[in-house]
């Protein structure tokens, strides 16, 4: 029986020489995230759109109604926007993630993203329908405000129980928390609420998750495997 010489034990019958368990270890749990983040949503992107979404277009509703109390056209075409850009690219994303796999996770991805395209159409009806009815204009846009966040809340409560990600779920819930916050706060002072704290949240948010997998990257395979991935 021939001898490891690294370890100077012998050889098992058709193991190969050299052969670290370890680094084998290692490596199959390197493949296994791999695979893991080209399957599923890649949550620093996901928070970060609508960081930005959210950051850039309340400030500017917030800015253009200091002094009026009601935000300039511009404005909100601008916010629109945002809210649109990062509803197009999280559907595009969660699809487009889960397009290489069959069964239950493409279904699940393709039915994620397009619940956001059916949830925000169904908001701007639902404005419609109020504004038509003549619902005053400072509870019009509280309302809007509120059930915008409290979509995107519930949104991300969803996928982070779909995907297993702790993070959505915490997102979720302060998005929660930050519709109530904003819709006591008033005319215009709603705006700057949803910007600080729901566009805030979200970006920390991304700092949170890039620093949580370069920890679990480099941390020991042995540790990762007995200690789990919660939170993953």
């Amino acid at each position: 029986m021939a001898s490891d010489p690294t370890s100077g034990r012998p050889e098992g019958p058709g193991e190969p020489a050299g052969l670290d368990p370890a680094e084998t270890l290692r490596m199959i749990r390197e493949q296994q995230e791999t695979t893991r983040d080209a399957v599923e949503p890649d949550g620093r992107m996901l928070f970060g759109v609508w960081g930005l979404a959210w950051l850039i277009g309340y400030l500017a509703m917030w800015s253009t109604a200091r002094d009026t109390g009601s935000p300039e056209r511009w404005a909100a075409w601008v916010f629109t926007g945002c809210i649109v850009g990062a509803m197009v690219f999280t559907i595009a994303h969660s699809i487009s993630r889960t397009a290489g796999t069959r069964g239950v996770s493409a279904r699940v991805g393709a039915l994620y993203g397009w619940t956001w395209f059916l949830a925000f159409a169904v908001y701007g009806a639902l404005l419609g329908a109020m504004g038509d009815a003549g619902a005053p204009p400072e509870a019009l846009a509280l309302v809007a405000n509120g059930v915008a966040a409290l979509i995107v809340g519930l949104m991300y409560m969803a996928g982070g129980m779909l995907f297993c990600e702790n993070r959505m779920i915490a997102i979720g819930g302060w998005m929660l928390i930050t519709a109530v916050v904003a819709a006591y706060a008033g005319m215009p002072n709603t705006y700057l609420v949803m910007a600080v704290a729901g566009g805030g949240g979200f970006l920390a948010m991304v700092v949170v998750e890039h620093v949580l997998r370069g920890r679990r990257r480099a941390s020991p395979p042995t540790a990762r495997t007995e200690g789990g991935d919660q939170g993953a």
